[in-house]
């Protein structure tokens, strides 16, 4: 299998960064050898995880879900990964079999995993198999230090837990504390979207029908209150994650001079575009064309993305811009949150930025491009029994905003799009989080206004969505 490929060893990985071009071949010593075809999650010179086929000693092939572990802390998450997925057999929980595991000091330390073919990530609709499956982990004694949907897998109906380096037992066999299972409980409710919060307290009789020994304390007031302080903390994390050199983002270009960050699964196709984003907005096609901003859809890749460019419009307006945030990183860190809170938005993809000894000038925002109707057109029939879904649609995005604490600045109706049964928020240059209610209720109330502005005052829509504006 491996004949035309060099055969490394796992200290290689170390020097190869993100792990270097595939396929490539590892010695697993008397295990046999392992032929790596992807990689599905890297952090480099420490962990490498990815699909691969295993070739034992028999000269058996088989695919498999390889963890390979270097680096100063290898013996530590060798034997994490090993007894988590151990605990989980052991209690008879949904997990990949652990087929073959060594660790080797001055190497490091490998793992090979039943891979779980045609498996996806949980969605919306799994919640509450979620929930359950969450409520029998707690039920044996055991919690997940980092649980969030990416640690299950749905594979037909049953879901599985897939990293064992996170599972800690309190006393296995027993169920957990509820004090314990109430904070990973909110921990897991708070990575869904903020939507779901909704139904929390259907989440948590799901939760009491599976593990009544730590869910009969809790109460939804409780679990509310987890569910915010766990989402808060995550998003205080994942803000400082979208402007440096991460998993998920690229710095291409950091100094006096400019900044340039990006998505690292979208890099290689809007290539085209942070090398040269004027020609590419003056070779588009033209959206908007205005003193401050410009926009223009343009083809990359055989792709279609937006992109705005913050403009400076005179020195006076240089002067004022020049000591702030620009307005595209306001955007591309509202854009991000959005993502975060599970509210749709066109997903920023880049962040470009021309500085003059670290001082705001000209900036560009990459984003996805979305294609749906604006809501002024969706809903220019004014017809509600026609209209019912998008008219509830509106409803839930003004309550999401408000359990996020947001306020957008500028609800006009060619801002708000329609995705897939949802409405989709666009131009977050003026989005602001509030920490004080009442900065929130005012800023609320001009979003209400402003949306209500969208239709004559004398209209069956404005009618009907009068009863947004609060007081």
């Amino acid at each position: 299998m491996s004949a035309s490929l060099p055969v490394l060893c796992l200290a290689d990985l170390v020097r190869s960064g993100r792990g270097g071009a595939l396929p490539q071949a590892f010695s697993l010593d008397s295990a046999g050898v392992l032929r790596m075809e992807s990689w599905l999650r890297v952090l480099p010179g420490r962990r490498y995880v990815g699909r691969g086929i295993w070739q034992d000693a028999t000269g058996a092939g088989r695919q498999v879900l390889a963890k390979l572990l270097v680096g100063k802390k290898a013996a530590r998450q060798f034997a994490r990964e090993k007894n988590g997925a151990l605990l989980l057999s052991a209690q008879g929980l949904s997990a990949p079999e652990l087929l073959a595991a060594e660790y080797t000091a001055g190497d490091g330390g490998w793992l090979l995993f039943e891979f779980l073919e045609n498996a996806r990530a949980p969605g919306a609709e799994d919640f509450d198999a979620a929930i359950c499956a969450v409520a029998r982990l707690h039920a044996r004694g055991l919690w997940q230090e980092d649980l969030h949907p990416d640690n299950l897998l749905m594979r037909d109906g049953r879901l599985y837990f897939v990293d064992g380096g996170g599972i800690r037992a309190q006393t296995p066999g027993t169920a957990l504390s509820p004090r314990r299972a109430l904070d990973n409980l909110g921990m897991f409710c708070a990575q869904w979207p903020i939507g779901m919060e909704a139904g929390l307290s259907g989440f948590l009789a799901a939760y009491r029908a599976e593990n009544p020994a730590s869910g009969a304390q809790m109460d939804c007031t409780a679990l509310q209150k987890a569910v915010t302080r766990q989402r808060q903390a995550r998003l205080r994390d994942w803000l400082k994650k979208i402007t440096r050199e991460c998993s998920g983002f690229h710095i291409r270009r950091k100094g006096a001079f400019g900044f340039c960050v990006t998505r690292r699964d979208i890099e290689e196709v809007i290539a085209p575009i942070l090398e040269n984003p004027d020609v590419c907005i003056a070779t588009g096609q033209l959206c908007k064309d205005g003193g401050t901003a410009t926009v223009a859809r343009v083809e990359a890749s055989g792709r279609t993305f937006i992109v705005k460019r913050y403009n400076i419009k005179d020195f006076r307006h240089a002067l004022r811009r020049f000591w702030r945030r620009s307005r595209a990183w306001r955007a591309w860190r509202e854009g991000n949150r959005l993502l975060a809170l599970g509210i749709p938005t066109a997903r920023p993809l880049a962040l470009i930025e021309r500085r003059w000894l670290w001082f705001s000038g000209v900036a560009y925002l990459v984003m996805e491009y979305l294609p749906g109707e604006d809501i002024l057109h969706r809903l220019q029939t004014g017809d509600m029994t026609a209209r019912r879904a998008e008219i509830a649609a509106v409803w839930d995005l003004f309550a999401d905003l408000v359990r996020a604490r947001l306020s957008h600045g500028d609800m006009k109706g060619n801002n708000l799009i329609w995705q897939e049964g949802r409405w989709a928020l666009i131009d977050l240059d003026a989005m602001r989080a509030h920490r004080h209610d009442l900065t929130f209720a005012r800023a609320h109330r001009r979003d209400c206004g402003r949306f209500l502005r969208n239709w004559p005052p004398d209209s069956p829509l404005s009618h009907h969505f009068f009863e947004l504006t609060p007081g």
